[in-house]
Parts: C-alpha cells; sequence; structure tokens
C-alpha cells in the first residue's frame, strides 16, 4: 500500500530516498512517458465499457452510453477503465501513491472545508487505489489535451496547457520533497492561493475566479435543499425527475421498491457506525424525511446512488446526503493486490489520505439486499459550497491556470502518501517529464478518438442501446 512505501521511504536518509528515485529511470527513462502504443492485444474499449454494465442498474446504462456519445471529452470521463487497461500495460516507475484513479481534470473542483473556507482539490475518489505516481499525471495530462481539442485549441496550446499542469506537478513535489512531514501533511491550497495563482493571468482572469468563487458558496446545502424537495400531501418530498431523479415512494411501486427501501435503510444504519462517535452525536440529531436514487456523472452512470434529506430541528434545518455505490477501483487488476474490508471504505480511505481536508460526514456502509448481493458504499454532504471549473469552455489561458491549479494539487495528495522526495529525484528539476507528458497526452487523445468512434458505431449498429437523460 502507499502508507507502507511512505513509512518505509521514512526509515531511510533523504540521499538514499533521492537514490530510490533516480534509480527508477532505469526502468523507465523519463523520455519513455512520451510515448503511447496499445498493447498488442488490446481489450475492446467497448467490451470494457459493457463489462462495467454487468453490475449496473439496467435501465440507466443507455444513459450513460448516450453521455458518453455526446462527445470525445465526455467518452473520456467516463472510460477511465479503458485507459487503466492500457496504463497497466506499460511498464511504470514503481513509485507508488494513494492515486486518485481518475483524475481528469473535471475531477478537481472547490468544496468547503471544516472550517468553512473555499478549498481547492481533486473531489472524486471513485477508483482510488495505491499505485504509480504517474498513472494519475497521464490521466490529468491527455484529459487536458482532449479537452483543448474540444474547444478549439491548436497543437501549440493545447502542449503549453499539458506542460502548465506537469510542469507544476514537477515544481512542487520539489518543494514538498524540501518539508517537514508534518507541514507537508498539513499544506492546502485555499481560495486565497488559488487568487495567487489566478493574479498571474491578470485582471480579467481574477475577476472570472472571484466569480467563480461567489457562485460555488452559493451552491450550498439550503440551496440544494430549496431545489431538491417540495411539500406534497402535506409532507417534504423530493421532487421526482425520472430517470434522473426517483424519489423512493416512486420505486416502492415498481418490482425495485421493496430492495430500495431495505438499502436504504440498511445504508443509514452501516453509515452511522463508520462515524466517530461525535460525527455520530451530530448525524443522530438529524432525521431521515426522504430518499431518491439519483443519476450522476458520466463514468458512474448506472452505479447505484442514493439522496437522502433529513432534518434537524425542523424542516428549515436541512441536511442532504449523498449515499454512493462502491466497486472495485479500475485501477485494482493492474497493480499489487490490497485487500479492503469493503469498497466503500477503500473509497473513504483513499479520499482522507489524497484530501488535505474532507466532509465531516464522510463515512461508508455495507448493506445486503434483499437479492442475497452485498454492495457497498459511501456516503458525504451532496453540496457544500460545490464549485467545478468550465474546462469544456475555456480559453487557452484560463484553461492553462486550471491546469497549474490541479498539478499542485496533485502533487500535494500524492506526496501525503508516496515519497516526495523519491519522486521528486525521478522527476528531476529540468523538463525532460514536461515534454514527455505533452507528447503522451497528444497520442492518448488520439487513442481517445478511435475509442470514441467505436462507441458511436457500436450504438449505431444496435451492439449497444442508448438513451438522453
Amino acid at each position: 500500500m502507499a502508507m507502507s512505501e511512505a513509512a518505509e521511504g521514512g526509515a531511510l536518509t533523504p540521499a538514499e530516498r533521492a537514490q530510490r528515485g533516480k534509480a527508477a529511470r532505469a526502468n523507465v527513462p523519463r523520455s519513455q512517458h512520451a510515448r503511447f502504443e496499445p498493447a498488442t492485444e488490446r481489450p475492446d474499449p467497448v467490451d470494457i465499457l459493457r463489462g462495467q454494465a454487468a453490475t449496473r442498474v439496467p435501465e440507466l446504462v443507455p444513459v450513460r452510453y448516450g453521455r458518453m456519445l455526446q462527445s470525445p471529452f465526455r467518452f473520456y470521463r467516463g472510460a477511465a477503465a479503458v485507459m487503466a487497461a492500457d496504463l497497466g500495460a506499460a511498464p511504470h516507475t514503481g513509485l507508488t501513491v494513494q492515486l486518485c484513479g481518475d483524475a481528469h481534470v473535471l475531477n478537481f473542483g472547490l468544496f468547503a472545508s471544516p472550517e468553512r473556507s473555499l478549498v481547492f482539490d481533486v473531489n472524486d475518489f471513485d477508483e482510488t487505489h495505491p499505485g504509480p505516481f504517474e498513472w494519475d499525471v497521464k490521466r490529468l495530462a491527455a484529459s487536458l489535451a482532449v479537452a483543448g481539442r474540444e474547444n478549439g485549441f491548436t497543437v501549440e496550446e493545447r502542449a503549453a496547457v499539458v506542460r502548465e499542469a506537469a510542469a507544476a506537478y514537477r515544481r512542487r513535489m520539489q518543494r514538498l520533497a524540501g518539508m517537514r512531514v508534518l507541514d507537508v501533511w498539513y499544506a492546502q491550497d485555499d481560495s486565497d492561493a488559488l487568487r495567487l495563482i489566478a493574479a498571474q493571468g491578470g485582471e480579467r482572469a481574477l475577476r472570472r475566479t472571484d466569480r467563480v468563487f461567489a457562485k460555488a458558496k452559493a451552491r450550498d446545502h439550503l440551496q440544494a435543499f430549496a431545489k431538491l424537495t417540495h411539500r406534497a400531501d402535506g409532507k417534504l418530498r423530493i421532487v421526482p425527475d425520472p430517470p434522473l431523479i426517483v424519489p423512493l415512494s416512486d420505486l416502492l411501486e415498481e418490482s425495485a421498491g421493496p430492495d430500495a427501501d431495505t438499502a436504504v435503510r440498511g445504508i443509514m444504519d452501516a453509515y452511522g457506525q463508520s462515524l466517530p462517535p461525535e460525527r455520530r452525536e451530530l448525524l443522530g440529531r438529524f432525521h431521515v424525511v426522504d430518499a431518491a436514487r439519483k443519476v450522476v456523472g458520466v463514468g458512474s452512470v448506472g452505479t447505484r446512488c442514493w439522496i437522502v434529506v433529513l432534518t434537524g430541528r425542523d424542516e428549515d434545518d436541512p441536511l442532504l446526503l449523498q449515499a454512493k455505490e462502491a466497486g472495485e477501483s479500475v485501477v485494482a487488476p493492474y497493480v499489487t493486490p490490497v485487500a479492503y474490508e469493503s469498497q466503500g471504505r477503500r473509497v473513504v480511505t483513499g479520499q482522507r489520505l489524497m484530501q488535505a481536508t474532507s466532509d465531516i460526514f464522510l463515512g461508508w456502509a455495507q448493506v445486503t439486499g434483499i437479492d442475497g448481493r452485498r454492495r457497498d458504499f459511501y456516503v458525504r454532504q451532496l453540496l457544500d459550497w460545490k464549485g467545478a471549473l468550465p474546462a469544456e469552455t475555456m480559453r487557452p489561458e484560463g484553461l492553462g491556470l486550471l491546469a497549474r491549479t490541479c498539478g499542485l494539487s496533485l502533487a500535494r495528495g500524492h506526496a501525503r502518501s508516496g515519497d516526495p522526495v523519491a519522486i521528486a529525484a525521478y522527476l528531476g528539476t529540468g523538463d525532460a517529464f514536461d515534454r514527455a507528458l505533452v507528447g503522451f497526452a497528444e497520442a492518448y487523445a488520439d487513442q481517445n478518438q478511435r475509442d470514441y468512434d467505436l462507441l458511436v458505431e457500436a450504438a449505431r449498429t444496435g451492439r449497444i442501446a442508448t438513451a438522453q437523460g
């Protein structure tokens, strides 16, 4: 695991740890990262996606395909399993960290810390797992190239954006390598730090950043509560929007109803036990008033996801939780096996390892449905000052600033679990790694386009069914 590797690194001197990082260059020279060559027997990407559908809600799988078909960038967001297979087939450095596992540019964003400050960090951990540090960096780099193509950037503009991310990652890792362990652990990227980065792009970039901050702070649980609920027959209920939001009361009228009711009750009971005593006390001051099945994201569509509305003192004191099904990480088949008590706990552990600060309601649950199948979930607040930056519509300078911020955040997250001294020594102080990532990002963007075209063809020929939603 990443934790054990970090602890092992701490038993060595900094010089020995640096030597370990430099030695990894013999196995995987930095220039080698520029290449992407599909494996001779590369799996059909459509087969990989169809394989994932086997454990998902059947009626929602066509919605997933429909969302992925909207653009090559949307496809990329949903194809983490495809890229994991590609990365797993190639040599790697062996410098292990706790990976996000799906570190594309839209899986970074703004949210509230428990101290009520706005922070920027990785914010999606469905695929988190120990693995080689460069897999996350490559996932980020390729996402920037794909987004840049969608935005009409030139080759040179895309290269500049990818270099921003790679250089920011490398330089921050160098700084982290020279810091005390506790200083690394306490480091975070708050709104003040982000404004300093934005200011480097000029007054216009700073104003745009401030608008994003204001919008994120407005997206809190009260706004979500007002949007998602209404009164029906004198009771507080979630507003239906099928198939995207289906209240539990509607599901109870279907064949899936009893299992859904059992799942929600079981999740909430088990989830409470995963919280530390003081958080359990806090949760106990709220009671469940309604729940609904919700469709989320792109790659996650079809996994079981519930939103649960609770109230405290009265109906003006809401708490909104999201319980999302957690399966095996897409990274897991390609790295050293790690035994997890549950996949929900894997997600929570990875999130707490990588993030500088996490949701106080973060927890997990394991339940057995009436079909006898065990399912794992992780639970968090639905919205708490959540803000995303629109990479799909940004100009080159804006995406470059976002790329830099993501690279900085990713390096900090990796340094908390991996060995920053070894990784920094591997990367070096020159730009060899940065230049290599530019080549990789373009090559993988080409592959992503080919894979997207295969999904388009699969839909045209009826190999897969699609639906809007």
